[in-house]
Formats: C-alpha cells, sequence, structure tokens
C-alpha cells in the first residue's frame, strides 16, 4: 500500500466514531505530559492529523514523515538533525507502521539529547483491539499495521539507551464502530484501570535518555603526622666565668 492510501486510510478512520474516540483519549494523555517537559526542540513523528504537541511549552515544535501537511518532510529512520539536539519526541503509532521499527527508535536515541524524552503511544496486542487485529485478514487502517508486544517495546527502548520513567493505558471499550455502543460501554472504560489494567486497547510509554558521564576519580590525600623521632640528648658545653673553667648544662645533662 502506498503511503498517499494510507495517509487517506488514516484521515477517514480518525473521522470515524471509533478514531474519535482513540483521539480523544490520547490527545488528553499527551496534553497532560507534554506541558511539563521543557526544552527547546520538539518533534511530532506520525499521525500530523492531530496536533499532540499543542500543550507544549516548547518554542520549536516541528511535525515529521513522508505524507502531506508536514512541516518537515523525512523518513523517520534517517531523521536530518544533529546527534544530542532534540528535548522531546512524541511518536503516536510510529512503530506500528514502520517497516523498520528497530531503526527508528535507535535514530530516535541518536537525536535526542541527555535528559531528552520520548512518549510513544501503540496498540496492545493483549486486549480487545489485539483480538479484533487477529480476526480474519484486514487491509484497512489501524488494523494493517504491526501491533508489537509491549514487552518487546521495553527491550528496544533499553537497548538504545532509552530509560523508562511512566507508562499507562487506555481504551479499554471494544472497537466499536457505532457511536451508540461507546457511550453505553463507557463504564468498561471506567473500570478498566482497576480491574484489567493491562489490557487496554492502547499503551503509552516515557522514557529518558540517561547518558553516563566520566567520573574523575582523585587520590585520597590525608594530611598524616610525620612520627615523632627519639633523638638522644647532645651535650652543650658553656664557659663558667666565675669558675674560669668549662662546665656542662645540668639542663642537658646525659648518664654516660
Amino acid at each position: 500500500m502506498s503511503i498517499l492510501d494510507t495517509q487517506l486510510q488514516m484521515r477517514q478512520w480518525l473521522g470515524s466514531p471509533q478514531g474519535q474516540y482513540l483521539t480523544q483519549k490520547e490527545q488528553a494523555y499527551f496534553d497532560a505530559v507534554v506541558v511539563d517537559i521543557f526544552g527547546f526542540h520538539a518533534l511530532q513523528l506520525g499521525m500530523e492529523q492531530c496536533d499532540l504537541l499543542r500543550a507544549s511549552r516548547i518554542p520549536l515544535r516541528l511535525s515529521v514523515g513522508l505524507n502531506d501537511g508536514v512541516d518537515l518532510c523525512a523518513d523517520y529512520g534517517e531523521l536530518p538533525f544533529d546527534s544530542n539536539s532534540i528535548d522531546l519526541i512524541v511518536m503516536p503509532h510510529t512503530l506500528e507502521f514502520s517497516d523498520h521499527p528497530h531503526q527508528v527508535m535507535r535514530e530516535v536515541s541518536r537525536v535526542l539529547r541527555p535528559d531528552g524524552q520520548v512518549v510513544i503511544a501503540g496498540f496492545n496486542p493483549m486486549s480487545l483491539w489485539g483480538v479484533r487485529r487477529s480476526i480474519g485478514t484486514h487491509t484497512s487502517y489501524p488494523w494493517n499495521g504491526q501491533f508489537i508486544q509491549l514487552p518487546r517495546v521495553k527491550d528496544w527502548l533499553e537497548l538504545v539507551g532509552l530509560e523508562i520513567n511512566a507508562g499507562s493505558m487506555a481504551c479499554y471499550i471494544p472497537p466499536c464502530s457505532q457511536q451508540k455502543w461507546i457511550d453505553r460501554l463507557q463504564w468498561m472504560e471506567m473500570a478498566g484501570d482497576r480491574w484489567w489494567p493491562i489490557a487496554g486497547g492502547v499503551f503509552f510509554l516515557r522514557a529518558i535518555k540517561r547518558v553516563r558521564s566520566m567520573r574523575l576519580i582523585m587520590p585520597k590525600w590525608r594530611a598524616q603526622r610525620v612520627a615523632k623521632k627519639n633523638l638522644a640528648a647532645v651535650s652543650e658545653r658553656v664557659h663558667d666565668d666565675q669558675r674560669g673553667q668549662v662546665g656542662i648544662n645540668s639542663s642537658q645533662r646525659i648518664d654516660v
């Protein structure tokens, strides 16, 4: 499927009741997260139809992709940015629709500066959304994507030097196509975090780039006092004016 076909299908699906339900949950999560991340440069990789950086206070915010409507046309696996130059990257369902998701993760780690953060949203295969995808063959968005297991995504983050510092789940309602069923099943959304927290249709991960710096180990200089040597007293000859003879100072007399 071409990029234009995928883009058209994404726009149509995001306009459906099912797509709007997912967009509402993800927009709320990204709004709450990015507002507390500071820096100078932020990127959004994928899903450019939604401004997931709108709540960010970072001055320069760019959407990157190969589709129309992005701020910068580029491949996710070859980002045209210097190493250690980006403060925040959001990735809404970027890995599922990438031919080389591991390469994308390496590139994200490369351009992130030390202590920079990445926020990932992905479809959870261990959910009702994953069951929906596993039934039959699908060629339409989002079921034509490669749903990646959450432990695998965590392993990829660890391999490229990104430390997970937060996570969450959302979209516990089955992937219903009609708005009336979405409204009727809202009780599943409210009970999901309590009763089946790992079965959300979408998972979120936050990770930070940790760089171990070199630590200079200095020798431990200890102020040690030199041991006092026991020296023998030396006789001092003095002149006795009264007796006219040479004597020995009694205060420094030694026995021989």
